[in-house]
This record gives structure tokens, C-alpha cells and sequence, in this order.
């Protein structure tokens, strides 16, 4: 079977232990990204099977109709909103979806709420440049920490708070706010209250349709001059241009981000903004994380090509 990896950006699948599975295979891996439906096509077109990363590569009925030969598609993690699985289902290609890891973005959270409040990168280049002392950060020991839905890593998320000292305010759906208080946590009635008391506030929600611009302009003005946003799950969960305006407006005073609207980006408004600190959507790019997402991908797709059974996305069970 001819495999195909799009979007490896660190050339980082071949060096996984995991990546033995596909021994027998031939596997065609691209470093770079493209989004032309053209170039997509004549990467793809001899392609039995796609193993995708994430959501770096959109799916859609124009790229399937050119894409005769494909069989399967495994997708690296559960999130498939760049997948159009109605089509696929019309194509007849399957869509496998695996499992993970919540640690590495939990982590790499934390490390943004350490460095946005504490200035480390801006302290970082001043001392590379011969200044000393000149940024004036703010703990987090005795501040309230808001986590807007508590999964797996706004669990994690919310552990960390509690570590350092903080309190911890939980919004979300009704099952995350059970959850949250099944462990100690308190929670707010509305989401407003969230961003109003918060000196951090973390987004851990997942984007479906539902979810896309939950978070308003309105919701970030209400955020203290003092605060903290730190987004590490997707950008399209605030509404677009809305946290460039807010930070603009001085509510929140700060912003530490892993995610953009579409990546790879060259350039963004974020990127030239002093009270913001931006990694490259780098949460879940992390060793152990890996060998988790494709050792789940890989897996399914072994087992689908073995006749075995899968997790096969129900096309019924996704909303349009």
C-alpha cells in the first residue's frame, strides 16, 4: 500500500519508533504544506492511504474527486473539522481516527503562563543584549485561574493552578462543571463571569461548529487590564479579529497563543504586538505526544488494511 504523510514540518515521523509499523509499506512523507487544491491532487494522486497530521491539511470533495485511487484515510488524533466526511462517505474512503496524549499541551500551556507573566522571553533578550532587569511580572500564587471547559487538558490545566496556589474557576457545559466540582473545583454560571474574575484564562473547548466564535469581543472586554488570555486549543474559538481588538482596547493587558486562524502563518497582527507571546502551534509536537497520535493512526490503519475492526468515523454522528 502506498501511504502518504502530508505536513511533516520537523521531519519527525521516520525518527518514531512507532513509524516500524508501516515496515512493508511504501511511505511518501512532505516536509512543507500546501493548500492549493492542484498541488494537493498530484501529491496525493497515487495515494492508497493518507495518515494526516492534525488538522493541517483540509479534505474536501474537490480534492476527493480527484483522488481516484485513495482508499482510506487515518487521521492522527479525534479532531476532524478539516475533514468532510460527508464526502468521503460519498467517495466511499473511510475516516480512522486514533487517540493521544492531553500532557504535552497541558504543558506547554503552562510553560506560556509562566513566560507571559513572568516577561521571560522579553528578560531573556534583554539580558542577550546586555540590559538587565527591565520587565516587572506578576505571580500567580493567591490570583484566580479560569479554565473555560474542563476535558482532559483543562483537568490538567486546572491541577497545575492548584499547585502554584491558585484558585481555580471552571466554566464550561454541564458535564464539565460536574466534573469540576466532583474535584474540588468551583465553577461560575455563565461564561461572562469567567472572563470578568480571571487573571488567567485558558481555553481548553473543542471547535465544532457550535463552538466557532464562542468567545466574543464583548467577552474579552470584560477581562481585567491585568489579565492574561492563553489560548493553546484552536483560534477560530474567538470570534475573528476579536482578540487583536481587545488587546488593542487594553482588556486583556496580555495574550500568550499557540494557535492562529491558518497555519503555517507568516506573518500575524499578534506577532507585532508587545503584550503578546506566540509559539508555533507546538503543543502536541513533542516526542512522547508523537509516538501517542501516530502510534494511534497507525494502529487503525494496520487494522482497517487487516480486514479488522476500526474506529471508523459514524458520517451520521457529524454535524455539517
Amino acid at each position: 500500500m502506498h501511504i502518504v504523510i502530508p505536513d511533516d514540518y520537523q521531519d519527525a515521523v521516520r525518527q518514531l519508533d512507532c513509524f516500524a509499523q508501516l515496515n512493508g509499506h511504501t511511505v511518501t512523507i512532505y516536509n512543507d504544506s500546501v493548500t492549493d487544491v492542484d498541488a494537493l491532487a498530484k501529491r496525493f494522486q497515487d495515494a492508497d492511504a493518507l495518515v494526516l497530521i492534525r488538522e493541517r491539511t483540509a479534505i474536501t470533495s474537490a480534492l476527493l474527486d480527484r483522488l481516484p485511487k485513495l482508499k482510506v484515510i487515518a487521521q492522527t488524533g479525534r479532531g476532524i473539522p478539516h475533514i468532510d466526511v460527508p464526502a468521503c462517505t460519498q467517495h466511499k474512503i473511510p475516516v480512522l481516527v486514533g487517540g493521544g496524549s492531553p500532557y504535552s499541551t497541558a504543558e506547554l500551556t503552562w510553560a506560556l503562563v509562566l513566560a507571559a507573566t513572568r516577561h521571560i522571553p522579553q528578560e531573556v533578550a534583554n539580558l542577550k543584549a546586555g540590559r538587565w532587569q527591565r520587565e516587572f511580572g506578576i505571580g500567580l500564587h493567591g490570583r484566580t485561574l479560569g479554565i473555560f471547559s474542563y476535558g482532559n487538558i483543562g483537568q490538567l490545566v486546572a491541577n497545575y493552578g492548584r499547585a502554584f496556589g491558585m484558585h481555580v474557576l471552571v466554566w464550561g457545559r454541564e458535564g464539565s462543571q460536574a466534573r469540576a466540582q466532583a474535584d474540588g473545583y468551583a465553577t461560575v454560571i455563565t461564561q461572562r463571569e469567567l472572563f470578568e474574575r480571571a487573571d488567567v484564562l485558558s481555553l481548553h473547548i473543542k471547535l465544532v461548529p457550535e463552538t466557532r466564535g464562542i468567545v466574543t469581543l464583548d467577552d474579552l472586554l470584560a477581562m481585567p487590564p491585568t489579565a492574561l488570555l492563553v489560548n493553546t486549543s484552536r483560534a477560530d474559538l474567538i470570534a475573528s479579529g476579536a482578540l487583536v481588538a481587545a488587546l488593542q482596547a487594553g482588556h486583556p493587558g496580555y495574550a500568550a497563543v499557540d494557535v492562529f486562524e491558518s497555519e503555517p502563518v507568516v506573518d500575524h497582527p499578534l506577532l507585532h504586538m508587545e503584550n503578546v507571546i506566540a509559539t508555533p502551534h507546538i503543543g502536541y509536537v513533542e516526542k512522547d505526544s508523537y509516538e501517542a497520535y501516530f502510534g494511534a493512526a497507525f494502529e487503525q490503519l494496520i487494522k482497517y488494511m487487516n480486514g479488522e475492526s476500526t474506529n471508523i468515523v459514524n458520517p451520521q454522528a457529524v454535524k455539517s
